[in-house]
């Protein structure tokens, strides 16, 4: 069941999809700054309605002919890859500028988190699983951090083309460590280029030790 949820202040779309035990929910952001190779995020263009942002045409897709088609397959909740691989299809784009990818999204990943519950695995396990990337053998372990500290783009209010610089604390030994190295801040100063904004990162790791 498709519904509407906000972010950053703009229309998003959240499914929820009932089993026999419990109820699943998925929303996923909506963008604010987007490259031009990404998958498109479908958006109504009404402007007289969220100032063009709705997305009403993608919760119909959704609720028209990805669901329809979904229930009629027969497909168990765990078979992610047949259910992604359909929509897929169903789609026909290479940018998912037909359902957008705000419908298949929400749709995968409310299956990828039923799935996991059907299978009694952690969620984390199951797409590793999906990934063909067995953690059976391996220790779990959490990922580098990837911290935003300069912001740029189009969102950022500056003339700095690059949208982000970000700082990879890897000499931490812990994540706690790494968390207290690059706090996430998302400063915008006024700067024009990226070496600029490159030399004030340094600078100020400097500063900081």
């Amino acid at each position: 069941m498709p519904g509407r949820c906000l972010t950053h202040g703009n229309p998003t779309v959240e499914v929820d999809l009932f089993t026999a035990e419990v109820l699943f929910r998925a929303a996923v952001l909506s963008g604010v700054s987007t490259g031009i190779y990404e998958a498109l995020e479908l958006q109504d263009n009404d402007k007289t309605c969220y100032m063009g942002k709705g997305v009403s045409k993608a919760i119909e897709h959704i609720s028209k002919t990805i669901v329809p088609v979904l229930v009629s397959k027969k497909l168990n909740i765990t078979e992610q890859e047949k259910i992604d691989k359909l929509m897929i299809q169903m789609e026909g784009t290479e940018n998912k500028s037909t359902f957008g990818v705000n419908a298949i999204l929400r749709v995968s990943l409310a299956m990828c988190k039923a799935g996991a519950v059907e299978k009694g695995v952690p969620k984390y396990d199951d797409i590793t699983d999906l990934a063909a990337n067995s953690a059976a053998n391996s220790e779990v372990i959490l990922s580098v951090l990837v911290l935003n500290i300069i912001n740029g783009g189009s969102h950022a209010g500056n003339k700095l083309a690059m949208q982000e610089l970000m700082n990879l604390p890897v000499g931490a030994t812990n994540f706690r460590e790494a968390m207290h190295i690059g706090d996430e801040g998302g400063f915008a100063p006024n700067i024009l280029e990226s070496e600029e904004g490159l030399e004030l990162l340094k600078n100020s790791i400097g500063k900081a030790g």
